[in-house]
């Protein structure tokens, strides 16, 4: 039998001093022709790296030289794309959420999408490990005209081992607006018996991966009955149940299955037709 989670403590175990707490922050602008970098700011052990791509879009890789994250950690992005620029930022790698002492793992993240400016945001997955807690916020701020399209996948337990996530707490957090008027507000909690949960039919159906794609540009509402069809019919998205609807004009998917690299596998296929373009090298090694 299974001990209950460890509850949010406001008095760590451990002290302050030996977590991890920093942070990227990027500016990106036209120049040109082109995107460029025009800020980099790095703290914490956390890192971006642009890898030449020959394109006109600016590519960023976000890396976390701690290997993953722990109860007590936090992470910062803050990403601001100007006007007309177009970026694309990734992970070196899933990012992994270690068991918990009682602390919450927190990563905040503010995306800013000028106008007439677009931006994939591409992080790999994160794995949460049994006992983790983590407390996940994105904010994503878009001009009237701006385009984006952007992924958050997690995986409960490291599937590949054997592993499932028994015990922990998650609470994940999405906002999007545009020219400040909140469109999109997602909020997804789970506290305690995490496993016996997703096994709930009318929560996860035993689902241990799941995935969410949101995409904003005139095109995308246009393009929902071929994604539904793509969805239903692709062969990369067998062992996977997948949904698309508009909310606010947004293109919302989700995706959940119980194999994580089956989630994989239908992610990889559904961003190329929505970003219309290949993903960034790190997703294939």
């Amino acid at each position: 039998m299974f001990a209950p989670p460890l509850p949010a403590s406001a008095d760590p175990l451990l002290p302050a001093y030996v977590r991890a707490n920093g942070g990227v922050r990027l500016r990106f602008a036209r120049v040109g022709e082109v995107t460029r970098r025009l800020e980099l700011a790095e703290s914490g052990g956390y890192r971006a790296r642009f890898p030449d791509t020959f394109a006109s879009t600016c590519e960023a890789v976000l890396i976390n030289t701690g290997g993953g994250m722990a109860g007590g950690d936090a992470m910062r992005v803050d990403a601001v794309i100007e006007a007309q620029a177009e970026a694309v930022i990734t992970t070196q790698a899933a990012e992994k959420i270690y068991r918990s002492q009682g602390a919450d793992t927190r990563i905040e993240t503010h995306l800013s999408v000028a106008a007439g400016a677009s931006l994939a945001w591409l992080p790999q997955e994160s794995i949460l490990f049994s006992g983790a807690r983590l407390a996940r916020n994105l904010t994503i701020d878009l001009a009237s005209d701006a385009r984006l399209v952007a992924c958050e996948s997690i995986v409960f337990g490291r599937i590949a081992m054997g592993e499932t996530m028994q015990r922990g707490a998650i609470r994940d957090r999405w906002r999007i607006r545009r020219d400040g008027r909140l469109i999109f507000a997602d909020e997804f909690r789970l506290d305690g018996a995490v496993a016996a949960t997703l096994e709930r039919p009318a929560i996860a159906a035993g689902a241990r991966a799941v995935a969410t794609v949101i995409a904003a540009g005139p095109e995308h509402p246009a393009r929902l009955d071929e994604l539904r069809a793509l969805l239903a019919e692709d062969p990369a998205c067998v062992g996977v149940e997948a949904g698309a609807g508009l909310v606010s004009g947004l293109l919302v998917i989700r995706l959940l299955s119980r194999d994580a690299q089956a989630l994989r596998r239908a992610l990889v296929m559904l961003l190329r037709h929505v970003t219309g373009r290949a993903l960034p090298r790190t997703w294939s090694t």
